[in-house]
């Protein structure tokens, strides 16, 4: 703290220093605060959850392998077909609960068309899990599964 003296000396400078003791008391009572109140913030509301039996989902969607070479012929699951055929199988397997994945394998020659085509139909049909299946580049590192669908 700094005093000042009435003896009129001029070489004594004044004790420059903050005082730590207050700081430290209103910090320590806000600690306290906090401490005491934050069990009770945690369950102010009390809630009465539903209960509820989670059911394991037994069926697994049915994977077809959907492919089309570079001559633009499809294959459903290896046996060749037209557009018209596969247009009607995307048709019934539309009706199938839980729908089935199609995973669509396109030779890097086929023309776009083809395989929009080939989409169109199958969303038509009203079919949603459709996925592209890719060789990885040279040297790529593989990328991480997705990890499975919470029920």
């Amino acid at each position: 703290m700094a005093f000042a003296s009435f003896d009129g000396k001029k070489g004594s400078a004044p004790l420059a220093e903050i005082n730590m003791v207050p700081l430290i008391d209103v910090m320590l009572v806000l600690l306290v605060i906090f401490i005491v109140t934050a069990p009770l913030l945690s369950h102010s509301v009390k809630l009465e959850l539903p209960k509820a039996s989670a059911t394991v989902m037994s069926a697994k969607a049915e994977k077809i392998d959907l492919s089309i070479d570079a001559d633009g012929v499809r294959y459903w699951n290896g046996a060749a077909l037209s557009r018209e055929e596969a247009a009607a199988r995307f048709t019934v397997e539309a009706e199938k609960q839980p729908q089935p994945e199609i995973h669509l394998r396109a030779d890097q020659a086929v023309p776009y068309r083809a395989v929009a085509e080939t989409l169109a139909d199958a969303s038509r049909a009203g079919l949603s899990k459709i996925g592209f299946v890719t060789d990885p580049a040279p040297g790529a590192a593989p990328t991480p599964a997705a990890p499975p669908a919470k029920p």
